[in-house]
């Protein structure tokens, strides 16, 4: 493991690996995108443009549905229409459960999305239907002999846009089958491994180059027996009809199999309670033993949102989450000794290195890196410490370039919600610019724009670069923290906040403070340096 957090717990560790999870690629027919090259393909098909009217586009689309439900009821083939906000994967998940299907299709799902759908007027003009109509979807849920449970949405009318879902924990278990390798999976995660070594290698192999090929005939082997319903293959063929695949989201995630399961709760909670306020964290949630995943689904009636099921518990599940644009990190358990880091790219047009997909592996190397990046700055925060020799030249000038800046003084407000907005904007994958901190301290100390905006956060983070605290990211715009100036930080204000404020603050009180209610360690911790502190401050005279 190459980040800090795995580093620092790897003695409580059984097992780890990487996996690609969720893979969302989208599949398009290029010419069909673009009015002339859609024309193009029209007369491949007909023969001629006569036929190019909304009539026969939406002929189409009913061959499609009429075809796919004949087939369904030949071969015995469940298709369910589902209604508006129904969760698709669970009802796959249902009928997977008790389906008798090894291999190809066992199950469509028709729902209604929106889709680009051509309008053709009078003498052939074709543009787009706008807004964009809603329109069925099928979903084909395939059990595939390599990746496990696979779904392959299509859109009913042309060009057929379409996505292929796949799993990456269910590749990983069907290589790891073959492989002989014995192992324990609980939903989405491996909790049990017989060969942690071995297993991690087979993930491993989603991450290089010749996962294009893999991801690309697995796509190839079950998309155009979907699109038959409309297109036969004749039709496929004679008209030029070919699929290109791009990248549209990923989760890469690194699970953590600890020995103990209650090694892992401490360190999970800890990590919670010293990381929320300086990464501040809106809402964290906790939920008591459920036997299985919790899903929220939405309620027709408020009367229900009072029901209590009692269950036994299995396992509890705790997760806090960081949004970052379009990119989501995020830790929670998984099971009762896995604890899971995930990046997600909810549109892998945030990572800035193309959607093609022949740019996967690179794809899935900056969601890595993301998610290092992530654990690192997690792992500054949880062990925070700051040198004397730092403390003693915070206050002191220095030089950036050649300009000279001055020091840093934490006694300041402006300064120390400054430092509070760079721990908080830590994570952020991409850095941070003057803009975004300028925000973060308005909003901490509710100044207006006048009075605090991005050229003032830009001197200050210009002081900051001269005490190796912050660092510009190459010859752009954006900054980032370095380790030893993360943990630096967040030691200055957890040593201010938890330490000096409260110790301060009791020394001065003429009566004794009443006792906590529900005690811990550290109020025991707080009360003997409070009393030792007194008779310091007394042998000082800085308290009576």
């Amino acid at each position: 493991m190459t980040d800090g957090l795995s580093t620092l717990y790897q003695d409580l560790l059984g097992g780890s690996y990487d996996c690609v999870d969720r893979i969302v690629l989208n599949a398009y027919f290029r010419m069909g995108h673009d009015p002339g090259g859609f024309r193009v393909w029209w007369r491949a098909l007909t023969g001629s443009d006569e036929t190019l009217e909304n009539t026969y586009l939406m002929r189409l689309a009913g061959r499609f549905s009429r075809r796919l439900r004949g087939y369904a009821k030949a071969h015995d083939i469940p298709v369910i229409d589902c209604l508006a906000g129904q969760r698709k994967h669970d009802l796959a998940e249902e009928y997977l459960a008790k389906t008798r299907v090894t291999q190809g299709l066992f199950l469509v799902l028709v729902g209604r999305a929106q889709a680009p759908v051509w309008d053709v007027s009078a003498k052939h003009h074709i543009e787009r239907k706008k807004p964009m109509p809603y329109v069925n979807h099928y979903s084909f849920h395939i059990l595939d002999p390599d990746w496990g449970h696979l779904t392959i949405k299509i859109s009913g009318h042309p060009p057929f846009p379409a996505q292929v879902i796949l799993n990456g924990h269910e590749y990983v278990a069907c290589q790891a089958r073959k492989a002989g390798i014995a192992f324990t999976k609980e939903g989405n995660c491996f909790t049990a491994i017989s060969d942690a070594a071995g297993l991690a290698k087979i993930a491993d192999t989603l991450s290089e180059h010749p996962a294009i090929g893999r991801l690309s005939q697995v796509c190839e082997r079950w998309i155009y027996s979907c699109v038959c319903f409309a297109l036969d293959f004749d039709e496929q063929k004679r008209s030029g009809f070919r699929y290109q695949y791009s990248n549209y989201q990923i989760e890469y995630s690194r699970n953590l199999v600890f020995e103990v399961g209650g090694h892992m709760d401490q360190v999970f909670q800890a990590l919670i309670d010293r990381s929320r306020a300086p990464l501040d964290l809106k809402t964290i949630k906790t939920i008591l033993g459920y036997r299985r995943r919790p899903i929220y689904h939405g309620r027709t009636k408020r009367s229900t949102e009072w029901e209590v099921a009692v269950e036994r518990p299995t396992y509890d599940l705790t997760i806090f989450k960081l949004h970052c644009g379009k990119l989501t990190l995020k830790i929670y358990t998984k099971g009762e000794r896995v604890l899971r880091i995930e990046a997600v790219a909810h549109n892998t047009q945030e990572l800035n290195c193309g959607r093609s997909l022949e740019k996967f592996p690179e794809v899935v190397s900056r969601l890595k890196a993301v998610l290092e990046r992530f654990a690192n700055t997690l792992s500054c925060i949880d062990q925070c410490f700051i040198a004397d020799e730092m403390l003693e030249h915070l206050p002191l000038a220095s030089c950036v370039g050649k300009t000279l800046v001055g020091g840093i003084d934490l006694n300041k407000a402006r300064m120390r919600q400054v430092v509070e907005a760079l721990i908080a904007l830590s994570p952020s994958p991409n850095g941070f610019t003057a803009s975004g901190v300028a925000a973060r301290v308005r909003a901490l100390s509710k100044q207006s724009p006048c009075q605090y905006g991005p050229r003032h956060a830009a001197y200050d983070l210009k002081k900051l670069r001269g005490k190796q605290i912050v660092r510009r990211i190459g010859h752009t715009r954006r900054y980032e923290p370095l380790p030893t100036g993360l943990r630096a930080m967040t030691a200055l204000l957890v040593l201010r906040n938890k330490a000096i404020k409260p110790l301060l603050a009791a020394t001065q009180s003429l009566h004794p403070a009443r006792a906590a209610y529900n005690p811990k360690p550290i109020d025991a911790h707080y009360q003997a340096i409070r009393v030792a502190m007194k008779g310091v401050f007394h042998e000082l005279g800085l308290a009576a």
